[in-house]
């Protein structure tokens, strides 16, 4: 059957292709065929000599007469020009350390490429195979500082911290000047009736919901005579729970120390979304004293506050903390950041008597100083390792789940981790911490005591990685929920080819699986313990913000 289009009879169309058809069955080559049949077109032969680079194509055409630049677009210039020349000196100027080091001693990096390929699976140079794979985390330290992406990342988080505190501020000014509450009329008068006086409903007399509710009668005066210019006299700061307890630990919390009556309060911010959140009483306003240490029994001052100071208070005092935290005899909260200008303002307007106590204290931490030196010197490569196991050690020697332990538990930790310090040493330290003469010491307190701690700086960054992965602030994550989130692909070894973002991966979770008590899922403890590690061969703290910012990007 044929078919026509548009006039044209389908089989003519055909002809050509079932002619050549035909010719090829014949022997026919299609280049013979195709000189036999000039009507169709040939397809001409490409000429790679003639494909060259104009010189005159790449010049760009600059036009005339172009307008000044304004003086506006002069100063961001100028601005983007200083940033960036102030980041290339930054980091040539770790280069250059990093360099120095090397000179002397193989990079770690290096050493764990050797390893992995010669497959040696023993202690090598006092370094295990986990070891040498928490090294590789070290890689993102040496990825060129950025100083306009970090500067648009701070700023964003100053303001959001901004807005906190203003919230909260807020909330604490109308929490202590409010006198108008909402009441019925016979608030004012005495609330007591015996037992056998009838009831009557009546206007005064009938449920809540019916009655006319007024305010309070001004005449009546509050029990409070604060005003806002008392309130005015305060220091602002930033707290943390220090616990275990990822829940609790990750508590954003905002505390005020008043000084015209030297008491302080404590409020917890709590953010639901992006737009809804709530500002409550954590620690009422009142007086109070330290719990431990040489402090013991002494009223706080402006002198117990500055950045890494610890307040501690009974749980037994404070009915309205959750229970996760009443299962502690001491709540510990430590300042991690501080209105410094308006502690400045304060301690120059007030005289605060001294103390011996205070020449005490620095003898203390010279001693817990040295102690911490001599073990980051061991800990140098091996830190991650050392550390994670250490926790989970001591938490196995503590049979009774108090949190306390003797001193021949510590001694016998120490020997079997080979952390080497000298009997006097941890005599003088074992001083420090029995402060109460009880023969026992918390073990969190004992490890952070003589091994050291990141600084507040870092530790933000950390419980920042913990609350993106955390996002139902349980205290734990699934390991699952750490494969996915985790990216190895700005890793320096990714990038050169030497290795492949699973490898990179699998490297980090296998030394991570190792400090958990289980299998399938990560506490907050656990994820401290390895940056605590991993925070002590890391000497610059933009260094080590690379570590955590990189690849979990916050």
């Amino acid at each position: 059957m044929d078919l026509e289009v548009k006039g044209i009879a389908a089989s003519l169309t055909n002809q050509p292709f079932s002619g050549r058809k035909k010719l090829l069955q014949q022997g026919q080559t299609p280049r013979s065929w195709a000189i036999q049949n000039p009507s169709l077109p040939v397809v001409p032969r490409l000429d790679l000599g003639s494909l060259i680079d104009s010189d005159e194509e790449e010049q760009d055409i600059i036009p005339e007469n172009l307008p000044a630049p304004t003086s506006k677009y002069k100063l961001k210039y100028q601005q983007y020009e200083t940033e960036m020349k102030e980041g290339y000196k930054q980091y040539s100027q770790r280069n250059a350390e990093k360099t120095k080091s090397k000179i002397t001693q193989q990079s770690p990096r290096k050493k764990i490429d050797d390893k992995c390929v010669q497959g040696e699976e023993s202690i090598v140079g006092g370094l295990t195979t986990l070891d040498r794979k928490a090294l590789l985390q070290q890689g993102y330290a040496d990825i060129p500082y950025n100083a306009q992406s970090c500067m648009k990342k701070s700023d964003a988080e100053m303001v959001a911290a901004e807005r906190k505190k203003q919230t909260v501020a807020e909330q604490v000014m109308i929490d202590h000047l409010s006198r108008a509450v909402i009441s019925d009329p016979e608030q004012n008068l005495p609330t007591e009736r015996p037992e056998s006086a009838p009831i009557f409903l009546d206007s005064k007399t009938a449920p809540l919901r019916f009655r006319k509710r007024t305010l309070h009668e001004t005449k009546i005066r509050t029990h409070s005579t604060l005003t806002e210019n008392m309130l005015s006299h305060k220091v602002q700061f930033d707290g943390r729970i220090i616990s275990r307890n990822g829940h609790d630990a990750c508590r954003e919390l905002v505390g005020f120390f008043f000084a015209h009556d030297q008491s302080l309060t404590i409020y917890e911010y709590r953010q639901f979304g992006k737009n809804r959140t709530s500002v409550l009483p954590f620690i009422q306003k009142n007086i109070y004293s330290h719990q431990c240490g040489r402090r013991k029994g002494k009223q706080y001052q402006l002198g117990d506050f500055y950045i890494g100071a610890n307040l501690t208070f009974l749980s037994s005092d404070h009915s309205s903390l959750p229970e996760s935290i009443k299962e502690n005899t001491l709540l510990i909260l430590r300042i991690t950041n501080i209105d410094q200008i308006a502690l400045d303002s304060l301690k120059t307007d007030s005289v605060e008597p001294e103390d011996n106590l205070t020449s005490q204290e620095p003898n203390d931490r010279l001693i817990l100083k040295a102690v911490q030196d001599a073990l980051k010197e061991q800990l140098h490569k091996r830190g991650v390792r050392i550390l994670t196991g250490l926790a989970k050690y001591l938490q196995q020697l503590d049979k009774e789940g108090t949190g306390l332990l003797d001193k021949a538990d510590f001694k016998q930790t120490l020997q079997v981790f080979h952390l080497e310090v000298s009997e006097n040493d941890f005599e003088s330290a074992w001083q420090i911490l029995n402060g109460n003469d009880s023969g026992k010491v918390d073990y969190g307190e004992f490890k952070r005591a003589i091994i050291g701690e990141m600084n507040e700086y870092r530790k933000s960054f950390v419980r920042k990685a913990f609350m993106k992965l955390d996002f139902n602030k349980t205290g734990s994550v699934p390991i699952t929920n750490i494969r996915k989130c985790y990216c190895a692909k700005k890793h320096p070894q990714v990038i050169s080819g030497h290795s492949t973002e699973e490898e990179i991966k699998l490297s980090f979770l296998e030394t991570l699986k190792d400090a958990c008590s289980k299998s399938d899922e990560v506490t907050y403890g656990e994820f401290e313990d390895y940056y605590e590690g991993l925070s002590i061969g890391i000497v610059h703290d933009e260094d080590f913000v690379n570590i955590v910012r990189t690849p979990w990007g916050i």
